[in-house]
């Protein structure tokens, strides 16, 4: 489905379009490295710890939840049988576009039909759960605050919810070996193995960096992503982007403080979800988020400038049409590893750089540069595609 006239909404948030370009821009860049020497700071962490890698997906959890406020509160939060189809179907297409991803990847290792060993859970999946979960969480505490007859109750019970998350989260890890390196004593694993089966999950970890068990974890970065966003935006105020900055800004700041202290009982992870790496996470995103809206939607009242210059507008290229870039990279990086021609361009490039790390970097931004021709005719001519 097309939008055409997405440009022409009034008040457009356009630094959080920006944030969502540099997310999915940078998700594409370090996911298609080639060759066997990759910058660390390039790759995923192999347990504890984080690198850059590990911050692009949260941050764009965090953005949707940004987002998803923006999205329902032209629905007024009111529960509708529309609304409701309209959630329900976008989990159900998000969640099947990872599937096929997973499928494509079989199909095009010569298993087209090995259903049996399909991985059933991945990025997609975890983006259709997020956003599932908390679409449904924010419309019943909407509810709630109705029924009340104060809209605090919707914040402070996303608040509340995202408390006990994290607790419960921080407690299971703890007790339950939740950071051991091992699928055999790893509760995580055991829940994937018992929900999935063995032949359905991922294997290069002892735990599943999608798998169900961290699930409500990665959906708190949507959902202080929503909470934010409710406060920036939920309430009138004369200058409407100052007041988005100081929120994002010092909800940034609180967050960090708390994610620091975190991190002295509880390891960042990623790959378990761990509270301290949500935290942290969701601080940096909220405080780009607000350092954007300073340079960019504050500017635009001050200036009466439509849009950001040069470098701006290329973000707005992968902001406009997140999910269908992403998706076609993913679906592109797979068919050009199948046929060789990955191996066969990184070999030419090696031949130009004489250093594996740098030739792996090059080939990032090769494959961002056609990812790039692919979606700026579409931001141009104002198609936006929504999965």
């Amino acid at each position: 489905m097309t939008d055409t006239n997405a440009t022409a909404r009034p008040k457009r948030l356009v630094s959080l379009d920006v944030l969502r370009g540099l997310t999915v821009m940078l998700m594409i860049f370090v996911n298609n490295g080639a060759g066997h020497h990759i910058f660390p700071m390039l790759q995923h962490a192999k347990w504890n710890g984080m690198t850059l890698a590990d911050v692009v997906f949260p941050f764009f959890l965090f953005i949707m939840g940004v987002a998803m406020f923006l999205s329902l509160q032209k629905f007024r939060f009111e529960w509708s049988a529309a609304l409701v189809r309209k959630i329900v179907k976008r989990t159900l297409l998000l969640f099947a576009i990872g599937l096929a991803i997973n499928w494509l990847d079989m199909a095009c290792d010569g298993r087209p039909l090995d259903l049996g060993h399909l991985r059933i859970i991945g990025v997609m999946q975890r983006i259709s759960l997020c956003y599932g979960l908390t679409s449904f969480i924010v419309l019943a505490l909407a509810s709630s605050a109705r029924a009340c007859g104060t809209r605090h109750v919707m914040t402070g019970g996303l608040g509340a919810i995202v408390m006990a998350v994290l607790i419960g989260h921080s407690y299971m890890l703890l007790a339950h070996g939740g950071f051991d390196y091992d699928a055999a004593t790893n509760y995580l694993a055991h829940i994937d193995l018992s929900v999935l089966g063995h032949d359905h999950l991922y294997h290069k970890s002892p735990v599943d960096p999608e798998g169900l068990g961290s699930t409500l974890a990665a959906a708190c970065n949507t959902l202080v992503g929503f909470l934010l966003a409710a406060l920036a935006f939920g309430e009138r105020c004369s200058d409407r982007a100052r007041h988005a900055q100081r929120v994002f800004a010092d909800g940034g700041g609180l967050l960090i403080v708390v994610a620091a202290l975190a991190c002295g009982a509880i390891s960042l992870n990623k790959r378990v979800w761990s509270p301290s790496y949500v935290l942290m996470t969701c601080a940096l995103a909220a405080m780009l988020q607000g350092l954007l809206i300073a340079a960019i939607d504050v500017r635009q009242v001050a200036r009466h400038r439509a849009a950001p210059r040069a470098a701006g507008r290329l973000t707005l290229v992968f902001g406009t049409n997140p999910l269908f870039l992403y998706v076609a990279s993913e679906a592109l990086a797979i068919i050009l590893s199948a046929t060789g021609l990955k191996d066969g361009i990184y070999g030419l490039l090696l031949c130009l750089i004489p250093s594996e790390p740098w030739a792996s970097v090059a080939y990032s931004l090769l494959f961002l540069a056609v990812m790039t021709l692919m979606g700026y005719p579409l931001w141009k001519r104002h198609i936006y595609i929504k999965l």
